[in-house]
């Protein structure tokens, strides 16, 4: 569920008809096709690290494709391919700014393109912008798995099962995705972990000519950045971290902390909702999250009407208030999608539910990420849980989110039934080495909370943590300005904030 913020205000403003950004025209200077370092390859990879690039134009940007190894244990057998945008800096350039939105599943090639129009010009002036969309993902090889139709119907399912059937379920629909991945994308389907990911960023930063690697990675980008670091400390240059996840939280542990997220999210949100008159859950907090765990509750049994034959299902108004939940101007949004499904219309929370997915009116989906997102968390992963787990730990999750509480327990179960090994999972992270990252939390982020910065931030030997106390997913693109001048400042000239500061 850690989405890009930006990609997803974006689309719920234009489903309520509010046009909120415009295309950026190019700002950079010029293009001279960047070279390979000279630098000695990791062992039997220096045919990767040296190949020939054809650059073309591409939109505000210039273009190239990278191939690397399906998997770096066999840097002999099956490859794939990645595609890069290149932002040129507007100046003299000096560096190159790596940028991830997160995911696992989102575009970076889309995501430079909103970077390189939002960092200040002081960073401009000397940094290129780079989005490499990973493995699997976007404009590179994509990772093919179930058809739309069919995962439509997965996406709909009942994300917290109530009997032994409602659980073979849920369990046959993971099993169903992974061996549908493997199906239709072979080899690939095995290798999207972050750390193949993280080293195909190294590849990348070598066929530019850059001996170190600028980064900023929103959300699950954060993790990617993180990962990078641990395994090429010394090649780490200014990288902000920025909505940060915590990498060394277990199946359990990890979704708790996005159930006290959403939670909290929630619970903010009604606060705000209850000073309005036309709030539909009353005038009291406590009582109006009830009213949404109640619709939830009802849900379960008895779906809404919703746009042609697509019902609102529980699963569906999971996703459709979540993804409200990512940016405080989407809130409005929100009220009017729970006035709706109050009234019998769940109309509005199915197509909240399709922003998230990017699901067309059509019924297909503009890229694959709800696929990649399962994909990737589980090579990640070599958790076991059991369903006598999940169990166990419903009550400790309901009493934590009574919105999200028992779909986020269960959701821990789901890659116990993926039919891919975890070969390459997150490392201990520490990265001992680099020189000062700066970690970013929000103190009410949905996807994210802010115990997932600070507990990154603890990680990491050299990280400095900055603070934005708001709502929202991720904090650069929040419109906070002490946010902005303090990252700002830290990739223009390498100037840390001071460890420990609030904006």
């Amino acid at each position: 569920m850690t989405r890009a913020r930006l990609l997803l205000a974006v689309v719920l403003a234009l489903l309520i008809g509010v046009a909120v950004y415009a295309a950026f025209a190019t700002r950079g200077a010029g293009f001279e096709e960047p070279k390979p370092l000279s630098a000695a390859a990791p062992d039997g990879l220096g045919s990767f690290y040296t190949q020939d690039l054809s650059w073309s134009e591409c939109g505000d940007a210039h273009c190239a494709w990278v191939t690397v190894p399906i998997d770096y244990a066999k840097p002999d057998g099956e490859t794939t391919r990645l595609r890069m945008a290149f932002h040129p800096a507007t100046g003299d350039s000096e560096r190159s700014i790596f940028v991830n939105p997160g995911g696992p599943g989102g575009s970076a090639i889309d995501f430079a393109e909103t970077m390189e129009s939002q960092l200040g010009d002081d960073v401009r002036d000397h940094a290129d912008v780079v989005g490499v969309d990973p493995r699997g993902v976007g404009l590179s090889t994509p990772l093919t798995c179930l058809p739309d139709k069919e995962f439509d119907a997965y996406s709909a399912g009942d994300p917290d099962p109530d009997d032994a059937a409602e659980v073979a379920a849920l369990r046959a629909g993971i099993t169903a995705l992974g061996d549908a991945c493997q199906a239709s994308s072979g080899e690939l389907a095995a290798h999207v972990s972050t750390v193949e990911v993280a080293r195909d960023m190294d590849v990348v930063r070598a066929l530019i000519g850059r001996a170190k690697l600028d980064w900023f990675g929103a959300s699950y980008g954060t993790e990617l950045g993180s990962v990078y670091a641990q395994l090429f400390p010394d090649k780490v240059g200014r990288m902000v971290l920025d909505g940060a996840v915590d990498p060394s939280l277990g199946a359990f542990d990890a979704s708790f902390a996005q159930a006290t997220g959403f939670q909290r999210a929630i619970e903010s949100y009604v606060k705000d909702c209850v000073t309005s008159d036309e709030c539909p859950l009353g005038d009291d907090a406590e009582a109006g999250v009830a009213k949404i765990t109640d619709l939830m509750q009802q849900l379960d049994s008895d779906p809404l009407p919703g746009v042609g034959s697509r019902e609102l299902t529980e699963g569906r108004a999971f996703y459709g208030i979540a993804v409200t939940l990512y940016d405080r101007s989407s809130w409005p949004a929100l009220t009017q999608g729970l006035a709706a499904a109050f009234d019998g219309d769940g109309s509005v929370l199915v197509s909240f539910n399709d922003a998230y997915f990017e699901r067309d009116k059509d019924g297909s989906y503009a890229n694959n990420t709800g696929q990649v997102i399962t994909a990737v968390t589980c090579l990640d992963s070599s958790d076991e849980v059991t369903e006598a787990d999940v169990e166990a730990q419903i009550p400790r999750f309901v009493a934590e989110s009574s919105v999200f509480g028992r779909a986020l327990a269960w959701g821990a179960l789901g890659c116990s039934d993926w039919p891919f090994e975890a070969t390459s999972p997150i490392p201990e992270i520490n990265g001992a080495g680099a020189p000062p990252i700066v970690v970013v939390g929000t103190t009410r982020d949905p996807a994210t909370p802010y115990e997932s910065a600070e507990a990154l931030a603890s990680q990491l030997e050299s990280a400095v943590l900055l603070t934005r106390d708001g709502d929202g997913h991720t904090a650069y693109l929040s419109g906070n300005s002490c946010i902005t001048k303090a990252v700002d400042r830290y990739l223009a000239d390498g100037t840390a904030p001071k460890d420990g500061t609030t904006c």
